[in-house]
């Protein structure tokens, strides 16, 4: 189930499941101050281009948020998960289709690191501990996911699971699955940089917006005002 195509509805539907609470667990989730991975790669010694891939929660508000980190040369919306054929909005708004909404991170590895971009994911980019929904968004599409590309992403993300969970930097177990990149299939065009184009959006306001100042506030050495 998801709000984000229903304008006055959202703000109605929200009123009646508690707003305040709700926008200010979301906000609350999106600004967890948390290490940096203990296992890395270290910055490459010339500029290059790697991909990451990432689920949690609608994937304009991922998106926003990587656009503007520094070392990230694109963030684009798409879906990860299941087939080529159901690799469509309407149909992955079912939830029945195994794909999540996702965003694939062309990013330089001599100027971030994986493990970089695993923090903001973790920190402000969206709860890694909800299950099947972020915010007002529920279903297995909105499920969080780290796509790995390779042995190297996977040790490095699943080291930092089990670090921040050792930790008990959440109040709650980190649900993050952390499975192979089979494929990604890009969004419609709508759908890209939907967040930047609708500021304005009720939805945005509430949900993404909070993501990006918090990215701001907790790395300011990371953030880019312009993508």
């Amino acid at each position: 189930m998801t709000f984000r195509s229903f304008g006055i509805t959202l703000v109605i539907a929200v009123v009646l499941l508690g707003a305040s609470a709700l926008i200010t667990r979301n906000a609350a989730s999106a600004s967890v101050a948390i290490a940096a991975p203990a296992a890395d790669d270290s910055l490459a010694a010339q500029s290059g281009k790697q991909t990451a891939v990432f689920a949690g929660g609608c994937f304009w508000g991922i998106q926003l948020v990587f656009e503007h980190v520094k070392g990230v040369i694109s963030a684009t919306d798409g879906y990860s998960g299941g087939d080529a054929k159901t690799a469509e909005y309407e149909t992955v708004s079912t939830g029945t289709t195994g794909h999540a909404e996702s965003v694939k991170v062309v990013y330089d590895p001599s100027q971030i690191t994986y493990g970089k971009l695993l923090q903001v994911f973790f920190s402000v980019a969206h709860d890694p501990t909800e299950l099947n929904r972020q915010g007002p968004d529920e279903g297995t599409q909105y499920r969080s996911i780290v796509f790995y590309a390779d042995a190297d992403q996977q040790r490095i993300a699943q080291a930092y699971i089990d670090q921040l969970d050792q930790a008990k930097v959440f109040k709650s177990k980190i649900v993050t699955q952390v499975v192979p990149l089979q494929a990604f299939y890009q969004a419609e065009a709508y759908h890209q940089d939907y967040a930047t184009h609708n500021p304005d959006d009720t939805y945005i306001m509430m949900f993404d917006a909070p993501k990006l100042d918090n990215l701001r506030k907790k790395f300011p050495d990371l953030y880019k005002a312009y993508r």
